[in-house]
């Protein structure tokens, strides 16, 4: 199919070239000129040549989200939430995965090449590779997750050391007294602030032994690999922390594999409260983060700073709530309530008052 040129519409609508370009690019024209170039467009079936445009406008409309893992909900959630703020600022998103932290680096430096106008990046792994990266970029960039102290670039953060005291406190409420944290890579920053937030939540309760284990990945299967090697050891636990909701959902199956009960055998919770905790059965307690909340802050900033690009760092932090489900609570609560009976921090804390 041969290619309709501007050319084309000028000559057919009767007016010149540089007069159809206004016109199809919403600069000064007049009423007529513009009904007679739309007409012509329309009735030739002209569509714009996006990349001679962005040259001449020095803009490409698009925006990039780059994330480790696509298939990991809490990104899709907060791809979602970013998607819907950026679009109706006319821009396109863009998704790419970047997997290992070479990979983000290799992101980043693209950026020069001028195929988008800004991005949002969530680095599984933060190196110095990664921040030279960033401090030389001309592409506004906003973070999603922790960068180290001083940095000048605009970042919004969980707030991972609050969701281990929420989810740690619930346990040992619900009479846990030994519990084990599977984490993710414990090289990475959801890894290490998950890692740290448990250590120190534990320390509020001196008489309940703790253990930890790394699984290779934030996954159900990692997740499910990691359960195994804590439920089959010499000691079981009665609880189960797990760093994501995927890893929680591998430590249920590896449970039900053993022969063991969730809750009654053993409790589960999870971190990021995706649409996946309220499908299993029983539905997995999981901390929410704010994943939404962190996609809608962070297209806003990187908007703002593409409007205002010297315009100071901004570093935003979203709190987290606890969400209650079957999967966390003790047998006798778990006998009184309705199956897969669904409650928030709050309710749970009217109930204790009550009870």
């Amino acid at each position: 199919m041969v290619r309709v040129t501007i050319t084309q519409v000028a000559e057919y609508a009767g007016v010149s070239i540089a007069s159809a370009s206004r016109a199809l690019n919403g600069q000064i024209a007049s009423a007529e000129t513009i009904a007679k170039v739309q007409h012509a467009a329309a009735t030739l079936g002209y569509v714009a040549d996006a990349t001679a445009r962005s040259l001449k406008l020095g803009r490409t409309h698009q925006l990039a989200y780059a994330v480790a893992d696509i298939g990991n909900p809490v990104y899709v959630e907060m791809m979602t939430a970013i998607e819907r703020v950026v679009s109706a600022s006319g821009y396109r998103l863009v998704l790419s995965s970047t997997g290992t932290s070479s990979s983000s680096v290799d992101v980043v430096r693209d950026l020069g090449r001028g195929y988008v106008d800004g991005m949002i990046l969530s680095p599984l792994r933060v190196t110095d590779e990664l921040l030279a990266a960033l401090a030389k970029t001309p592409t506004p960039v906003v973070v999603l997750g922790r960068l180290p102290d001083g940095t000048s670039l605009d970042t919004v953060r969980a707030d991972s050391v609050t969701a281990m005291r929420l989810v740690v406190d619930h346990l040992v409420a619900e009479g846990r007294r030994d519990i084990a944290f599977v984490n993710g890579p414990g090289d990475t920053t959801p890894g290490t602030f998950r890692r740290d937030g448990f250590n120190t939540a534990v320390t509020a309760h001196p008489l309940v032994s703790t253990r930890s284990i790394d699984a290779d990945d934030f996954t159900i299967a990692a997740g499910y690999a990691a359960a195994r090697r804590v439920l089959d050891g010499d000691r079981r636990p009665d609880a189960i922390v797990a760093a994501n909701d995927l890893i929680g959902i591998g430590a249920i199956r590896a449970a039900e594999d053993l022969g063991l009960t969730v809750p009654d055998d053993i409790a589960v919770t999870g971190i990021d409260n995706t649409e996946l905790t309220g499908v299993i059965r029983p539905g997995l307690t999981s901390v929410d983060l704010g994943a939404d909340e962190r996609g809608r802050v962070a297209a806003e900033l990187l908007l703002a700073r593409i409007a205002e690009p010297s315009r100071a760092a901004h570093t935003v932090t979203v709190a987290p709530a606890l969400v209650v489900r079957g999967s966390s609570l003790s047998r006798a609560r778990a006998q009184g309530r309705a199956p897969h009976h669904e409650t928030d921090s709050t309710e749970l804390d009217e109930e204790r008052a009550a009870g």
